[in-house]
């Protein structure tokens, strides 16, 4: 079926709601079920990351504490930013990224992944965003534009989750789903994301299948249109939106925060989302060549 697509919360809260998408693995496996790989993930944080995960594991630390040292460090580098040591701000906002790839891989590697950490694992990152995006803002004395670039990295983020799953959907590769415990907490974390991610979720996914329905439109051959939505969602899209993630964006951050030039990133933040548009013309015109391509092959020879 290549329609409209669900969203997360609609599809029975089992998903991720992060950018890790496995469940346990070792820790220095290869993820090969990821269509796109974050390059300052794979050669900066993903190696230190696991060392982390590999010392904590027999220690028995559960992977939420890991997670909520990621919280403190983002909201100590806020803390730095207020009081203008940039530096400290540059080395915390890196530790609170290492902290939250060593997360993921203690609770995968552990067998202590649940629903409940994904959804706390996103809320988190996003209050952390906020407020580090709001002291970006006084600290450079552009409120507007701190607000703006925030919203333009949240976009972006949610971009580069949902046409994950989109192109795992279309190569019939779904990710694992989580059990849901049905706990209260997991019930509370649940009712924030479907308040504040999954309108998200669906309005990109909405968009998203509106623009190749109407490529499709003028296609009746059902392997046509099925070759036509594998192009629609590609793995050139994903590499350019895998290399726009958290990761990505902290480390851009420490470096222009150590350059003395903080503004600089939220241009930089900002400027991203103009990426966006020309990401989605480029998987159009994927889209409608396959269908040349295919239309001239069926067509009779002369």
């Amino acid at each position: 079926q290549f329609g409209h697509q669900p969203s997360i919360y609609d599809r029975a809260l089992t998903m991720t709601v992060s950018s890790e998408n496995t469940l346990a693995r070792p820790l220095e496996g290869s993820r090969d079920d990821v269509p796109a790989r974050e390059l300052a993930v794979a050669a900066l944080f993903a190696p230190v990351a696991n060392a982390v995960a590999a010392l904590l594991l027999p220690l028995r630390v559960p992977p939420v504490a890991v997670l909520l040292a990621n919280v403190a460090a983002g909201i100590l580098a806020a803390v730095a930013l207020g009081l203008e040591a940039l530096v400290a701000a540059a080395v915390l906002v890196q530790l609170k990224t290492v902290l939250d790839n060593a997360d993921g891989r203690l609770a995968r590697v552990s067998g202590r992944a649940t629903l409940a950490g994904r959804y706390l694992d996103t809320e988190a990152d996003f209050v952390v965003n906020g407020v580090l995006f709001a002291m970006l803002g006084w600290l450079t004395g552009e409120p507007v534009l701190a607000a703006a670039s925030f919203v333009a990295l949240t976009l972006t983020l949610s971009v580069d989750f949902n046409l994950v799953e989109l192109y795992r959907e279309a190569h019939l590769r779904p990710s694992a789903p989580f059990a849901a415990s049905g706990t209260a907490r997991e019930r509370v974390l649940e009712r924030v994301y479907r308040l504040v991610f999954a309108p998200q979720d669906r309005l990109v996914r909405a968009f998203s299948a509106r623009r190749l329905d109407r490529i499709l439109a003028v296609e009746g051959d059902p392997r046509r249109r099925g070759a036509a939505t594998l192009a629609y969602y590609d793995r050139g899209t994903l590499a350019v939106l895998a290399n726009l993630g958290l990761s990505t964006q902290l480390l851009t951050l420490g470096v222009c925060l150590v350059l003395g030039v903080p503004v600089l990133y939220l241009w930089l933040a900002l400027a991203q989302v103009l990426v966006l548009p020309l990401l989605q013309l480029r998987r159009e015109r994927l889209a409608a060549r396959e269908l040349r391509v295919g239309a001239r092959l069926a067509s009779p020879s002369l």
